[in-house]
């Protein structure tokens, strides 16, 4: 084409132009066209000079084409690296489960093993549901003649290091005053627990709500919980091939059998001491009101269970809880309280006034409180270990008596176990024990 070759003809007759280059074109111009009429073909054998409309029209149908074509075979990809992702992890999670169950099948010393389908129908599909905890559901039921707990984990691997500790923890260890764990289940993505069946249900139940038809505890049965709990948190500590720190102890992890005998339950929280190993470094864990000033560092040892030990004792002596907001502001927190009698020489006021038989015996609750108060001490060196506590309870050893009536942490500057600690932007105090 000759883009210099313009021209226009009025009578549609054919004029020849020539270009600067040399080269001669013909151009035809055709006539007006009615739109509602076809145009009657050209024939010619020369060389027609056409518009851009076809030539963008070819290319404009081959980039649809090909955008198609394209778009397809992107979408191939993906859709097959999303399925290949999917399968490795499907193959990955089975993976693990299976290994899991490996590794559950290989320790030793491990309680009996319960296929989910056994335990849905001992509980009748989870019918009756005796508390709920943390990391699951408790329910009663039946395993031949034998009445049970099944601990049900809510969610599938929530709690499942917890579980693993329970299980490998409880599963070697026996003790009057722990509860026993009769086996467990880990199949697929399902995590329970069996326990012997106690019947009173927890501590909790008797000194913080009242029966209907249940008189409050007296003071006989409540000293004999308190020394049923040392015992069990002595073994714990003294007793087993590593220091177990329990690390959860609370009325609620305290169960009754039919005659009043506690035992520990819910391992889920606790931790191994080696014992060439002063203390251990963990993530906080526990329950607000009941964790040792400690826990600001992280450095624990077995003798945080001995604070929460102190807390429980003073709770089971005033028939109320450790944090009680529905208190006044200044009877919140029981251990703040403790600190403020103490000072006054009014512990009598702390003792359960809805039992008779407590008041009967007041000098011995105060001797009691001398202890927890032992057990209170802000630095952990100043405790007691339970095994000590034993003795005190047995009558064969007399409390410390040069004590700090200082128990709550107010601030980093009272915490005198951190002193070669570094740390920033501590919890505050709330967090540990209580608030001030």
């Amino acid at each position: 084409m000759c883009p210099d070759a313009y021209g226009f003809s009025q009578d549609s007759s054919s004029t020849t132009y020539t270009c600067p280059s040399g080269t001669n074109y013909q151009v035809i111009f055709c006539p007006p066209i009615d739109i509602s009429t076809p145009a009657p073909p050209t024939n010619s054998t020369t060389p027609t000079v056409t518009g851009p409309t076809a030539s963008n029209s070819s290319s404009l149908t081959k980039s649809r084409v090909l955008g198609v074509i394209l778009g397809s075979v992107g979408g191939f990809i993906v859709l097959a690296i999303f399925v290949t992702f999917f399968a490795y992890k499907l193959r990955t999670r089975h993976h693990w489960e299976l290994q899991e169950d490996e590794e559950l099948g290989e320790l030793q010393g491990m309680p009996m093993r319960f296929t989910f389908q056994q335990l849905e129908e001992a509980t009748d599909q989870f019918r009756e549901k005796l508390g709920e905890g943390g990391f699951g559901s408790v329910f009663e039921g039946k395993y031949g003649e034998e009445r049970i707990a099944v601990k049900r984990l809510d969610r599938a691997g929530q709690g499942k290091r917890e579980f693993l500790a329970e299980v490998q923890t409880i599963g070697s260890i026996h003790h009057i005053n722990l509860v026993r764990l009769i086996g467990f289940c880990a199949e697929k993505s399902h995590r329970l627990l069996v326990y012997e069946y106690m019947p009173k249900g927890s501590l909790d139940r008797w000194i913080f709500y009242r029966h209907e038809n249940n008189a409050p505890l007296d003071w006989s049965i409540r000293c004999k919980i308190i020394i049923d709990i040392a015992k069990g948190l002595s073994y714990l500590h003294e007793e087993c091939m590593k220091r177990i720190a329990h690390l959860d102890v609370k009325p609620q992890n305290i169960l009754l059998d039919e005659n009043f005998n506690a035992k520990l339950s819910d391992f889920g929280l606790c931790k191994l001491i080696d014992r060439d190993k002063s203390q251990v470094i963990t993530r906080m864990r526990g329950t607000p009101g009941y964790l040792a000033p400690e826990w600001l560092t992280s450095e624990i040892t077995e003798k945080a269970d001995v604070y929460s030990f102190g807390v429980v004792v003073m709770e089971i002596i005033s028939g109320r809880k450790n944090l009680d907001t529905s208190r006044s502001e200044e009877s919140i927190h029981l251990i703040t309280l403790l600190e403020e009698k103490v000072k006054s020489d009014k512990l009598e006021d702390l003792i359960d006034k809805n039992c008779s038989h407590m008041q009967a015996h007041k000098q011995e609750v105060i001797e009691m409180m001398n202890l927890a108060m032992w057990c209170l001490q802000i630095d952990c060196k100043k405790r007691p270990r339970m095994a000590e506590v034993v003795k005190v309870l047995e009558g064969n050893m007399n409390a410390e008596s040069k004590i700090d009536h200082k128990f709550v942490v107010t601030s980093p500057v009272m915490f005198s176990i951190a002193e070669n600690v570094c740390y920033s932007d501590p919890p505050v105090a709330s967090v540990i024990s209580g608030p001030r």
